[in-house]
């Protein structure tokens, strides 16, 4: 018996606008001049992710055939396999991911470019752990840490990591641990939430927002879903005059949504881990690089180089933020906050 033809599933309209309605972007593979098409008017296809300051991250690395290197943000793997590339079917990578759903698709996808496990192994955990994988493997020549979040977690409404796209209001690098953001908003009053806007996103109506998440929830309102959450912030910013309020609501919602995801990770507190623990997985020489998305993580990894090249401990850090290239950011607009700092291991 004939297998019968699935056909495929219809959207509204002359393109498809709900993420699992993209079926062209979401199979790169098999429609390549769609993916071409999309990159070249400046947006990221959904499901994918373009690497940022792939030149600049080589040309610092200088990796040579034969050594060991470490990608400690997986993510979609496009940093990962230009490593890979240069190593040439040599030496080895490793690549940490604390993200259980994407690692198992990026996995997939260099093991079609014909990296398997005699080339790389990937490991599901938090990078703050690298001393845990050092002491398993042994020291690296190459370190590269990319602090972004991937564009496929902020494209996929069931991760709620954008106001952008209705979904449930999570915002967990790994939904298999803590808890997710509608859970921690019930946790703080409006004093602590005030304080985290600030803190995290430099969020200039910290008060007004902290206030009225505040009222909400004490009205017995459980603020769940990315929706929600947009609408009070759009609320909170009702007194601004209305030819700004739209402007200034997409971009408070942008800093509201950075701040809680950063919370709900505990990406400070990772990365100041990580930064302490760098050193020691270096092998003399070893070559580090780090891309930051705001000023909160700059602070800290600049921070920590100075202090470990006045200790001796770093030969050399870069003086200044390197950044993307104006060509790049007008074809990734996601490039436009990346600065990276690179350290050298005496």
């Amino acid at each position: 018996m004939e297998p019968t033809h699935k056909r495929r599933k219809r959207y509204s309209g002359t393109h498809p606008k709900r993420y699992d309605e993209k079926y062209k972007e979401l199979n790169p593979d098999l429609y390549p001049e769609t993916i071409e098409k999309v990159i070249k008017k400046g947006s990221t296809p959904v499901g994918m992710h373009l690497s940022i300051m792939v030149h600049e991250i080589l040309e610092f690395l200088d990796i040579q055939e034969g050594q060991i290197g470490l990608d400690c943000t997986l993510g979609y793997g496009g940093h990962t396999l230009k490593m890979l590339e240069k190593l040439n079917h040599t030496g080895h990578m490793y690549a940490l991911d604390i993200d259980p759903i994407e690692s198992v698709k990026t996995k997939e996808r260099l093991l079609k470019k014909g990296y398997g496990e005699d080339a790389i192994t990937i490991k599901n955990c938090n990078f703050k752990d690298i001393d845990q994988v050092s002491q398993e493997v042994g020291l690296f020549d190459f370190v590269l840490a990319d602090l972004g979040v991937s564009s496929m977690q902020i494209d996929n409404p069931k991760r709620g990591f954008s106001y952008k796209k209705e979904g449930p209001l999570d915002l967990r690098l790994n939904p298999q641990m803590g808890i997710p953001a509608s859970l921690r908003l019930k946790q703080l009053n409006k004093d602590q939430l005030e304080e985290l806007f600030i803190q995290n996103s430099d969020e200039p109506y910290a008060k007004e927002i902290a206030k009225n998440i505040d009222s909400y929830l004490k009205s017995g309102t459980i603020i769940t879903t990315t929706t929600q959450l947009y609408k009070i912030i759009e609320k909170s910013l009702s007194f601004l005059p209305q030819e700004e309020r739209k402007e200034a609501t997409k971009k408070s919602a942008a800093r509201v949504f950075q701040a809680l995801r950063i919370e709900v990770n505990n990406e400070f507190g990772v990365l100041l881990e990580f930064m302490e623990k760098l050193p020691t997985i270096l092998k003399p020489g070893g070559r580090v690089a780090i891309l930051t998305f705001h000023s909160g993580e700059d602070r800290i990894v600049k921070k920590a180089f100075k202090e470990m090249k006045n200790l001796g401990i770093y030969s050399d850090v870069s003086r200044h933020v390197i950044r993307p290239s104006q060509e790049e950011c007008r074809i990734n607009s996601r490039a436009k906050s990346t600065k990276m700092r690179w350290a050298i291991k005496a």
